[in-house]
């Protein structure tokens, strides 16, 4: 199948194949695929938004390869510029 139907084959009668065994998981039952998405997203999303400040749980930490933001007030310069080019974008 191509990939832009691949969602249509939860629907067909065999179902998703999942690493070449049909019985592996049972993907027939939308609302069960909802309900683990929901359960399984949401405490991810409870456990990052759990920790405060500097603690934050964000992979890696803040991208800034040339040390642009070192000086504070060219970064606040930059943060606007940035801001700016957003908006005409």
């Amino acid at each position: 199948p191509v990939w832009f139907k691949a969602g249509a084959q939860l629907f067909a009668p065999d179902g998703i194949d999942y690493l070449g065994s049909p019985g592996l998981i049972d993907a027939h039952n939308i609302i069960a695929i909802v309900a683990c998405q929901v359960l399984l997203m949401g405490g991810a999303e409870a456990y990052r938004t759990k920790a405060a400040g500097a603690d934050r749980t964000y992979p890696g930490g803040s991208f800034d390869p040339l040390g642009l933001a070192d000086d504070p007030e060219s970064f606040a310069e930059l943060k606007v510029k940035e801001i700016k080019n957003g908006r005409l974008a």
